[in-house]
């Protein structure tokens, strides 16, 4: 017999929900065959079997579980599965809890109507604080109700004119200090909040920015775009060159360890963060060195769709070495992003704009972007960093040598 215990599959959250068997209860498995979805703050996250076995589950789908948790059970033969829970795993699952989690939180069973559908233990305290229908939660047509789903719909319904002027009279009644006035984050914000938090109280930060006429590099990247048949553009272009510098400013690209030391990065994996209005996401370029522009770009393109349904998995978004933040909004002159955990700096940049300049006798426009640097000073000093933004501008402003890295 062997244990199924829930992975480490971020360095964020304490706990997932579980979203879906993938396998049925009694079915037998092999080693690698995926039996289990879970959802983190960020991504969804098929987990396979770790040997071959008769899957005995321990856990309902839409419960929530945590790292080292076992959730489920391979056993040797089907009369072994038989033997072992002549009752059914439902009636098990609250003892074996409770066996293996001693004295520790335990989470509530989920619960659903009779088609099936099941409400997590926090979507069901949320439901319960604002008084929503269960009908209307049934009608979101999810197999699954989780907390970010309850979020979504009291969402629409504070946009609706109708309930704001429902919830006013309540806050009058209330003294002005009901739940209508508070704004509930997105547990992926929740999330955030708390990287910010750490990177704030445990990173010492300084920031240099510089910035840099990408005229040129932009009017290649639309040459590329149809060459390669891919979108090419300034973040694409910026990967590749940030890629370049890792043999030469190795520091950036490493982790910080215990004491006055850093482990070397092997490779320039590059995290870009991706926003579409679901949640920020940080996918990451591997090896972004030595790959060709054209993979490069399609990464980022891919990052860009999957962001839209966000299936992210998890291996998606790890092991990145440095962060690239893009603040492509029109009108952003100037960002700083956070270094993150685990990493000595991060990058910001942001969107061309024109800008007139002196040129001979007149004037010319030019298409100038700010690249902006954050680093942990205890690791990196301002002029360090001062020289990997003037490599990096040198590269973008003479962008000739991405012609023969194009893939």
């Amino acid at each position: 017999m062997t244990d199924f215990r829930v992975p480490k599959l971020n360095n964020n959250d304490t706990a997932y929900v579980l979203v879906e068997w993938l396998a049925e209860d009694g079915q037998a498995v092999r080693d690698g065959d995926p039996i289990v979805l879970l959802e983190t703050s960020k991504a969804t996250e098929e987990v396979e079997a770790p040997a071959d076995g008769v899957l005995r589950r321990l856990l309902a789908e839409g419960a929530e579980c945590e790292p080292g948790q076992v959730i489920a059970r391979l056993l040797g033969s089907a009369d072994e599965a038989s033997g072992e829970s002549a009752g059914g795993p439902a009636q098990e699952a609250a003892g074996k809890a409770a066996d293996e989690h001693p004295g520790g939180p335990q989470t509530p069973a989920p619960s659903g109507d009779a088609s099936g559908v099941v409400v997590t233990a926090p979507a069901r305290e949320l439901i319960e604080a604002h008084g929503i229908a269960m009908e209307r939660v049934y009608a979101l047509g999810r197999k699954v109700i989780r907390r970010t789903d309850v979020e979504e719909l009291l969402g629409g319904q504070a946009s609706s004119p109708a309930a704001v002027a429902d919830a006013a009279p309540a806050a009058n009644d209330a003294g002005g200090d009901d739940d209508a006035q508070w704004i509930t984050l997105s547990r992926a914000q929740q999330r955030t909040a708390e990287v910010v938090e750490r990177s704030r109280r445990e990173i010492p930060a300084a920031f240099t920015a510089m910035n840099a006429d990408v005229t040129e590099v932009l009017s290649l990247a639309r040459d590329l775009t149809r060459r390669l048949r891919t979108l090419v553009g300034l973040p694409e272009m910026v990967v590749k060159a940030v890629g370049g510098l890792l043999d030469r400013f190795p520091m950036f690209f490493a982790e910080p360890g215990p004491g006055p030391r850093a482990r070397r990065a092997a490779t320039a994996d590059v995290g870009v963060t991706v926003d579409v209005g679901r949640g920020l996401f940080i996918p990451v370029v591997r090896d972004a060195g030595n790959r060709p522009l054209a993979e490069i770009a399609g990464d980022l393109v891919g990052f860009r769709k999957t962001a839209l349904t966000g299936s992210f998995r998890e291996r998606d978004l790890q092991g990145g070495a440095i962060t690239l933040t893009l603040h492509t909004h029109d009108g952003i002159v100037f960002a700083v992003p956070i270094v993150f955990p685990g990493q000595t700096c991060a990058l910001a940049l942001t969107a061309p704009r024109s800008e007139v300049v002196p040129d001979g006798s007149g004037f010319a426009v030019r298409k100038t972007a700010t690249i902006g640097l954050a680093y942990d000073h205890r690791f990196i000093n301002g002029r360090d960093a001062a020289e990997f933004l003037g490599e990096l501008r040198t590269a973008l402003e003479s962008p000739a040598r991405f012609l023969t890295e194009n893939g």
